[in-house]
């Protein structure tokens, strides 16, 4: 039996005639310049995350950047956060001329350990920015609560987290500003690059709006010195359809999370338990896997496709040795990186190859 890690084929033969219906439109009012759709994805995708304010643009590393920016983090300024990301997080810091203050994980979900931000705090730290990793909230009420304490923001990396919620409300509205990614692996991704900042600060937002536009304020009025970060229009005609069916995909993953727990259950991997008031929205289903290498050359024999993830830890990588933190003291983030492992999870994935993956993986261990 073949299991895809992900499977977009899947979901544009499903969504084949919507996709091509939107696109067409899209296409012959050639209106492609922040119009109709991208207006109302924004509308939409606010709502759905409960904010007052969504603003769309090119990717997700320009939503990290754009929200630092729009904050107010600039030259010579600190942001606290994580080494176990994507290093674009850490690229939105350093185009703003700012430094990366790294903190370690927490063992259990792999987020900001809160324990350890406020010794990292000094004279020049401006923002925090979590990274709701997988999906998985981050402490956001004990990240909140030492910001306040020192007068700093608080930026959400969201660009894995689509739909996940904290007591009740979704991410994306936690904080000063949070980030969002489409990229197509994303449970919310599009056809090429995209990305939203959403807020529920109106000045954060006009900032945001004129950065990601050249600083635009009208014909050949520039207000500021920005960039090229427009949303495409097209993609967002894509988003609008996929976002329409959002929370059936998140009731998905989120039925086969369960699956995979009770299969898994009595073998030697760790399943991160979901703790009481977070959910998750199952971006992807990580475990910690010992012999992880062993066992991911034994499902790819049987057909199971999976991923190691950050196998290179940022802090690790030659691109930001430059900055110093290669010399960052990070445990729990190395010993994360010799064993999670990304397990197929995607809604076009069935019932029995969920059980399939949990067959094989309990084969591999003998229980």
């Amino acid at each position: 039996m073949e299991v895809p890690l992900m499977d977009l084929k899947a979901e544009y033969q499903d969504l084949r005639p919507q996709m091509l219906e939107a696109m067409d439109q899209a296409l012959s009012s050639m209106q492609l310049f922040l119009g109709p759709n991208v207006q109302a994805l924004e509308q939409e995708f606010a709502q759905f995350c409960e904010v007052q304010h969504a603003i769309g643009c090119g990717s997700g590393t320009d939503a990290c950047q754009l929200a630092l920016e729009a904050a107010g983090v600039g030259p010579g300024d600190e942001v606290i956060t994580v080494g176990w990301t994507f290093i674009a997080t850490i690229a939105a810091i350093v185009h703003l001329g700012a430094q990366p203050v790294l903190v370690d994980i927490e063992p259990t979900h792999f987020n900001m350990d809160p324990a350890l931000v406020e010794p990292a705090i000094t004279s020049k730290t401006r923002a925090i920015m979590p990274v709701h990793i997988y999906g998985y909230p981050a402490d956001m009420g004990a990240l909140q609560k030492i910001a306040d304490k020192h007068g700093l923001l608080v930026i959400e990396d969201a660009c894995q987290a689509h739909g996940a919620t904290l007591e009740g409300k979704r991410v994306g509205g936690l904080g000063a500003a949070a980030a969002f990614s489409f990229y197509l692996s994303k449970a919310l991704g599009c056809y090429g690059e995209g990305g939203m900042i959403t807020t529920n600060d109106a000045g954060l937002a006009e900032r945001v709006r004129l950065l990601r536009n050249h600083g635009y304020t009208g014909k050949y009025d520039h207000g500021t010195i920005g960039y090229n970060s427009r949303l495409d229009e097209v993609q967002a005609a894509v988003l609008r359809v996929k976002l329409a069916r959002i929370e059936d995909s998140l009731a998905r993953r989120r039925h086969q999370a369960e699956l995979y727990r009770e299969r898994l259950n009595g073998t030697p991997l760790f399943v991160p338990p979901e703790e009481p008031g977070y959910r998750h929205c199952f971006y992807m289903f990580h475990v910690r896997a010992p012999q992880r290498d062993e066992l991911v050359t034994y499902l790819q024999e049987r057909g199971i496709s999976t991923a190691q993830h950050y196998v290179h830890p940022v802090h690790q990588q030659p691109a930001v040795a430059r900055y110093g933190l290669a010399e960052c003291h990070l445990p729990v983030t190395e010993h994360a990186s010799q064993e999670i492992l990304i397990l197929p999870c995607h809604p076009y994935l069935s019932d029995e190859q969920i059980l399939y993956v949990a067959e094989q993986v309990r084969e591999f261990y003998g229980v």
